[in-house]
């Protein structure tokens, strides 16, 4: 489980809208058959390398990958949002997203079915 984090957001808003180029990116056919080659789900947190005095919220995309993958899919993220946002990657805390896995073992049941 990796997180991909979309730094410099200055509300919750802007982060929202990023939610929708980035969901896109990682599932250009929503009606494809199962399972998505990569599992994701979005969250917000805090932005820590946001300036001192300046709230920033982070747009954090965790993604059920090798390191590997999480990094080609950062990289593609990045594309997205434009070169003016950091975005990293990094392991995901302890039972951070395990949706995601649980989601990624039900889809690949059913096609294998």
């Amino acid at each position: 489980m990796y997180e991909i984090r979309i730094h410099g957001c200055l509300s919750v808003q802007e982060a929202l809208g990023l939610q929708e180029p980035v969901r896109r990116l990682l599932c250009p056919d929503p009606d494809h058959t199962p399972p998505c080659d990569v599992p994701w789900s979005f969250t917000l947190g805090d932005d820590e390398q946001a300036d001192d005095g300046i709230e920033a919220t982070v747009l954090v995309l965790g993604v059920y990958a090798s390191g590997r993958r999480a990094a080609q899919v950062a990289d593609q993220v990045r594309g997205v949002v434009g070169e003016t946002r950091p975005v990293t990657v990094s392991a995901a805390a302890a039972g951070q997203f395990e949706e995601l896995a649980e989601q990624y073992r039900t889809e690949r049941t059913v096609r294998q079915s």
